[in-house]
């Protein structure tokens, strides 16, 4: 029996009764998931009272016996994380919506298993003698971590009847024909927001700070040049995600500042960053990079960001920073820098995101450190993952197209947001890296 039956409030009632229907669903996942809608069966159980008077509110029960939809093969759900809201149709001498919602209580789901949802309650207030009959209508499912998601799930077909109130004139005062709870739940954005700011907060070294220098190439040796500007490159990134195998490109900029014989290398993310589609809690999110090093020298340098410091709440701007990190050269000669493998850490998941070929940004005259990177792997020890965290420059992953204004720059997995450096990613379904 359902803990917390229909019950009739103010004066007694007949017996509640509850009745079990089931019906064709259709689950629409959050638009930024990049989740295909679901197709399922919902059985629920409708408990009212069997017999009530005009005037009377009575309390009716929605019990989840299935929801049509399971939790996704992608994260597990923590307690006390899932919420459900619904609509049951009243029809016959009394029409109209009735809002119920359930608490946000349930047990750990792990992924691919079953929804538990909690029972959900609403009120209606009787008005007019005769038989009112209750149908499930739709529901939506809101998960609150790691971000507020909303799963809104249809009927597909016509819904049979779940309970009846046989309703008698008892000289009540009459009211409105429905009460209960409020019906509006605040739901993400179903597109990404247009008119996003361009360019970069970190300044670029003036022609008279580097010498002059053109082309994204520095010289390390003669002339007292310390700042060195790489150009700016498209970069092709082949992605291993949770959900499978994606591809974004990205513009990316390497820069590189002269400490006695090492350089302080800085990577940006061009071009613009995006309002947040949805709350991002603090310290959720962390990129890095091993910058690859290619003619007189070899191996990697390994750069990354700060985690976001504060929590970005939903329409706020996005402010990512520069990936910083220190190259100890180990040869003499031209060495080059190019972006290269990716990692992103955010909120439980890790995405590696590995370049389809090698684009060089920065080209420097080196010499040969004791320890240096040559041959070998990272390169000067770890990132300065706090160094050169103020700037705000950022970048907006694209997906090959040459109009920057039409890009997405939202991606989520399971409601994830991954960030890509300075790049929010999209994620396309279905397309798969060969």
């Amino acid at each position: 029996m359902l803990g917390g039956a229909g019950v009739l409030l103010g004066v007694s009632a007949g017996t509640a009764e509850a009745a079990e229907v089931a019906y064709a669903t259709e689950c629409i996942p959050p638009a930024i998931s990049g989740l295909p809608p679901v197709q399922g069966t919902t059985k629920v159980e409708i408990t009212a009272p069997a017999e009530a008077k005009v005037g009377d509110e009575v309390e009716i029960v929605w019990k989840f016996v299935q929801a049509a939809s399971k939790n996704p093969d992608i994260l597990d759900l923590d307690a006390n994380t899932v919420q459900p809201t619904g609509t049951l149709k009243a029809a016959g001498a009394q029409t109209g919506d009735i809002a119920l919602q359930g608490p946000r209580e349930n047990p750990p789901i792990p992924k691919n298993s079953d929804m538990k949802l909690s029972d959900m309650k609403g009120k209606l207030k009787l008005t007019a003698p005769g038989e009112v009959t209750l149908t499930p209508d739709a529901y939506n499912i809101n998960v609150n971590k790691p971000i507020s998601t909303d799963t809104k799930c249809a009927p597909k077909e016509a819904v049979k009847q779940a309970a009846t109130i046989k309703v008698t004139d008892g000289g009540g005062n009459s009211g409105g024909t429905t009460g209960g709870l409020p019906t509006v739940i605040p739901t993400l954005p179903t597109s990404v927001p247009t008119g996003l700011p361009t360019g970069s907060s970190s300044p670029s070294p003036t022609e008279s700070e580097t010498g002059g220098d053109d082309g994204g190439t520095g010289t390390g040796g003669g002339g007292g040049q310390t700042d060195f500007t790489g150009k700016e490159v498209q970069v092709p990134y082949e992605c291993k995600t949770p959900i499978g195998d994606k591809n974004a490109t990205s513009p990316v900029q390497i820069d590189a500042r002269k400490s006695g014989e090492n350089f302080d290398l800085t990577v940006q993310f061009k071009k613009s960053v995006m309002d947040s589609p949805a709350d991002i809690p603090k310290d959720s999110v962390k990129p890095s990079m091993e910058v690859a090093l290619g003619g007189a020298d070899k191996g990697t340098v390994h750069v990354e960001g700060p985690t976001n410091s504060e929590a970005i709440k939903s329409g706020e701007p996005i402010e990512i920073p520069d990936l910083t990190g220190t190259y100890k050269p180990g040869a003499s000669g031209e060495s080059t820098l190019s972006p290269g493998v990716l990692t992103i850490e955010a909120l439980g998941t890790t995405t590696t995101c590995t370049p389809a070929r090698s684009e060089v940004s920065l080209t420097l005259d080196t010499t040969e450190q004791a320890s240096g990177a040559s041959g070998g792997g990272s390169a000067g020890g770890s990132g300065g993952g706090s160094a050169g965290g103020s700037s705000t420059s950022g970048g907006l992953a694209a997906t090959g197209a040459e109009d920057h204004d039409a890009l997405k720059a939202l991606g989520l997995v399971a409601g994830t947001a991954l960030l890509l450096g300075g790049a929010v990613f999209t994620f396309m379904p279905r397309r798969r890296t060969r």
